[in-house]
């Protein structure tokens, strides 16, 4: 097929064609991303919250973050399982995405803080590897923008850069200064 033959892509994509057959990889690459991360992480927060996916429910998550210093226990860990599941349910979706990823961040500076910090890089140690690559992903989703395949493409957030890294950074660390400092 020569190049004239070919259909050429719209000058300016709208909201009636954002996902057309013009997505890219990258789109279809971030959705890859946002859904993987994102709906493993909002499992992990339905374990804490419902005990369901092997989870321990409510009730012992509390005990563990009671265990953890963080008093009372089952109010953080209703926040944390919040904050992973619509955080991770917002990333999956590209639903405010700047929030989501600013839940996640500050869920797993936490974790990284108070239960994985102390033992190194490496998972097989209990260490930071996979807090530190969720938290990277939801920055790196937050830099780029969830893409068009995502339900923020129609709002101006949608689109990524410094200002959405910004806000997910800084609210997840706030986020995360207020929970360690209580």
């Amino acid at each position: 097929m020569k190049t004239a033959d070919r259909p050429s892509p719209p000058a300016e994509r709208t909201a009636q064609h954002p996902a057309g057959p013009w997505s890219s990889a990258g789109d279809w690459g971030l959705l890859l991303l946002r859904l993987t991360f994102g709906l493993v992480m909002a499992a992990h927060g339905a374990q804490k919250l419902f005990g369901i996916f092997g989870g321990q429910g409510l009730a012992a998550t509390g005990k563990g973050f009671e265990a953890l210093g963080y008093h009372p226990g089952n109010v953080f860990a209703v926040i944390c399982g919040l904050s992973e599941g619509l955080g991770g349910l917002g990333l999956a979706l590209g639903f405010l995405t700047p929030l989501a990823a600013a839940a996640l961040v500050g869920v797993m500076i936490n974790a990284m803080a108070t239960v994985t910090g102390a033992h190194g890089l490496w998972e097989t140690q209990g260490g930071v590897e996979y807090s530190l690559g969720i938290t990277v992903a939801a920055l790196a989703v937050a830099a780029l923008g969830p893409g068009r395949l995502a339900v923020d493409r129609f709002f101006p957030w949608g689109r990524g850069g410094w200002v959405s890294v910004a806000v997910a950074l800084g609210l997840g660390g706030i986020g995360a200064a207020i929970t360690l400092s209580l």
